[in-house]
């Protein structure tokens, strides 16, 4: 082990400058004056001062260059203190010749000559914020340069900071001015809304699982969607089927029904033809059963059977519709829970931030759908983005299509045009139709008169990019 070499001890009174013991007399004088131990840490105290100034303390961290440039300028103002005692001897004419006294051999040294500047060396550190730190460290900054340094470090916090440049390569360059030059620009993502922000206090509302539901609704609707069942009817058409879903919809006002029943019912009509096939005089009794069945499922307070059988000018009995009713439930399996087109209409009208009227003529053009039979090849979700697209452009509501219903609805704006379009084309022709109890309905000023609005014929002219109509579910 290593051991720590033996230091002889030092007099009191005698002092080491620059490796040179000096020695003084120990008198009385000397022991008045003697001064407390001062600081022993890393910071360097002048004793003596410079031109009769009380001594300065540096507080700055010492290194080689600045500490040895410190002990030659103390030496030199002792030297030059001493001369300066002696010519004042002299110029007083004393007749003894005064003793000069030698300065010590380290004081008569010349100075060292100050050390270099070492350069300034930068020292960079990144930061989360994207910014550089810069420090500047000087072992022999000048007295301006210090007083610089710390008013910026007073101003600025603890650092000098600058901002970041950020380089962009040539490519990314040249790709800019291409698109700029071309005339195309790089449009902000579009912010979707949130369009339940309204209803977070609203228990009714589901806020923390509308989106699950509405997630579920789109997996679930292709599950026990219609088929095209009109080829294994004999004895129906589409014709037929229209007249029965007029008569419904003007069943369903008389009773004051809920809008929910009425799609339920024409879900649960078109359900029970794709699996079974039903005569021609027996049409009528199933959409009474299918009205009875969806009533109890949906409304509080149901309609009766005989109220159901008065209605229909008794033409069939108590006993029918409930075997009819009891039938439809069989072949259905008792599933009613399916999202139908009201599901997903309420929700696609609300991310369309609509107003009365645009919720009139979205459900005008919906009910439209629900009367021909050509719209069930469409999914329950597409044909209710398509009404209120339909709808905007009825209206004329810039723009037609935005980030927020693309969003909430799941579809682009080419992908429900085709179905906008045939929903449009209702429109135009629900004036001249023989079946107008949809076209009353919203003629009236409490639907604010949606029905008497010109069609989106625009839409009609423009070319189809779509894809035929199929009746795949994926659609």
């Amino acid at each position: 082990m290593a051991t720590r070499p033996a230091v002889p001890p030092q007099a009191r009174g005698d002092g080491v400058i620059g490796g040179v013991r000096q020695e003084k007399k120990n008198d009385g004088a000397d022991a008045k004056n003697r001064k407390a131990l001062g600081d022993i840490g890393n910071l360097v105290t002048v004793r003596g001062g410079i031109d009769g100034k009380p001594p300065s303390q540096i507080s700055r961290p010492i290194t080689r260059s600045f500490c040895a440039q410190l002990l030659a300028n103390a030496q030199a103002a002792a030297a030059a203190e001493n001369n300066k005692k002696q010519a004042c001897v002299k110029a007083n004419g004393g007749d003894k010749p005064v003793k000069r006294v030698e300065p010590a051999k380290a004081a008569q040294k010349k100075p060292l000559p100050p050390a270099k500047p070492k350069p300034k060396e930068v020292i960079e550190i990144s930061t989360d914020s994207d910014e550089e730190i810069w420090h500047e460290a000087d072992d022999n900054p000048s007295q301006e340069e210090e007083e610089a340094v710390e008013k910026r470090v007073k101003d600025e916090g603890s650092s000098l900071r600058r901002k970041k440049k950020k380089n962009r390569a040539l490519t990314s360059v040249l790709t800019a001015r291409s698109k700029a030059a071309c005339g195309i620009s790089t449009k902000p993502k579009e912010q979707a809304l949130d369009i339940d922000a309204a209803d977070a206090g609203n228990e009714l509302a589901a806020v923390e699982y509308v989106e699950d539901l509405y997630r579920f609704y789109k997996e679930a609707e292709n599950e026990n969607r219609p088929t095209d069942y009109m080829p294994l009817q004999p004895e129906l058409n589409e014709k037929m089927r229209m007249i029965l879903v007029d008569w419904l919809v003007e069943i369903h006002n008389k009773f004051d029904l809920m809008p929910e029943t009425l799609y339920l019912t024409i879900n649960i009509i078109d359900r029970f033809l794709s699996v079974k096939s039903v005569p021609r005089r027996e049409l009528q009794l199933l959409g009474m059963a299918a009205l009875l069945t969806a009533s109890k499922y949906e409304e509080i307070w149901a309609p009766e059977v005989n109220d159901i059988v008065c209605i229909s000018d008794r033409a069939y009995t108590h006993e029918q519709v409930l075997a009819m009713e009891k039938a439809i439930l069989g072949r259905l399996e008792w599933y009613l829970t399916v999202p139908t087109h009201y599901v997903f209409l309420v929700r696609f009208i609300k991310a369309a931030v609509a107003d009365r009227r645009l919720e009139n003529t979205a459900h005008f053009l919906a009910e439209l759908g629900l009367m021909n039979y050509t719209a069930l090849s469409y999914s329950p979700s597409l044909v209710a983005a398509s009404a209120v697209y339909a709808a905007r452009r009825t209206l004329n509501l810039s723009p037609f299509w935005n980030g927020t219903l693309k969003l909430h609805t799941g579809y682009s704006e080419e992908q429900i045009k085709e179905c906008a379009k045939l929903l449009v084309g209702f429109h135009s022709k629900a004036k001249d139709s023989k079946f107008q109890v949809v076209y009353r309905k919203y003629s009236s000023s409490q639907r604010e008169a949606v029905a008497l609005l010109s069609p989106a014929k625009p839409l009609l002219d423009e070319e189809d990019s779509g894809k035929s109509s199929s009746w795949a579910p994926s659609v």
